[in-house]
C-alpha cells in the first residue's frame, strides 16, 4: 500500500469521527442541563435499556410548536412500554423555552444544551431533529423537521424498535 492511500484512509477516519451521529451509531455523550433545574445535569445514557424519542427544538420553531402534541401523546401512549422522550431546547435564552412551555405543556423529559455542543454532535442541521434511539443506545433513524403527515411512519417505528429484545 502506497503512502497516499495510507494518508487517504487515516483523513476518512478522522473526518468520519468529527461527523456528526447518523444511523447505527453509538449515542454520543452529551453535556445537559434539566431544564426545569439548571443545576441538575442529564444524561441520556440513563435511559439506556428504553427506546428514546430525542427531539432538538427552539421556542422560534414553528414545525416545533407542532410536533409538541403528538411527542405529548406518544409519551403518554408508549412510556409504559418502554418509550423514553426527551426534548433537547437550543435556545439561547432559557426564559425564551420556559416562555414557550407556558404555552405548550407537555409531560415528557425537558432538557436544555445552551452551548450547542451536544448539537454539534447529532449535527442538528433542522428543527426539530428527531433521533430515535433503540434499547442497546444505537441511533436507529434520523427524521428531520416535522410534518402531521409523517407521524404514521414515526410512530411505525418507534413501535418497531419497542418490540425488539434486548
Amino acid at each position: 500500500m502506497n503512502i497516499y492511500r495510507v494518508f487517504l484512509i487515516v483523513g476518512l477516519l478522522i473526518v468520519k469521527d468529527a461527523m456528526a451521529v447518523s444511523v447505527n451509531d453509538t449515542l454520543p455523550d452529551c453535556q445537559l442541563k434539566q431544564l426545569y433545574n439548571l443545576s441538575k445535569s442529564l444524561d441520556l445514557k440513563q435511559y439506556q435499556g428504553k427506546v428514546q424519542y430525542i427531539d432538538f427544538w427552539a421556542s422560534w420553531c414553528g414545525p416545533c410548536a407542532k410536533s409538541f402534541p403528538y411527542m405529548n401523546y406518544l409519551h403518554n401512549k408508549l412510556k409504559g412500554q418502554g418509550l423514553q422522550v426527551v426534548t433537547i431546547n437550543l435556545d439561547e435564552d432559557v426564559n425564551d423555552a420556559m416562555d414557550f412551555l407556558k404555552k405548550m405543556p407537555a409531560d415528557f423529559t425537558f432538557a436544555y444544551a445552551p452551548e450547542q455542543k451536544c448539537a454539534q454532535l447529532f449535527d442538528v442541521q433542522a428543527m426539530p431533529s428527531t433521533f430515535l434511539i433503540d434499547k442497546k443506545g444505537i441511533v436507529r433513524y434520523v427524521h428531520l423537521g416535522f410534518k402531521e403527515s409523517e407521524i404514521k411512519e414515526l410512530e411505525l417505528m418507534v413501535n418497531t424498535l419497542l418490540t425488539e429484545k434486548l
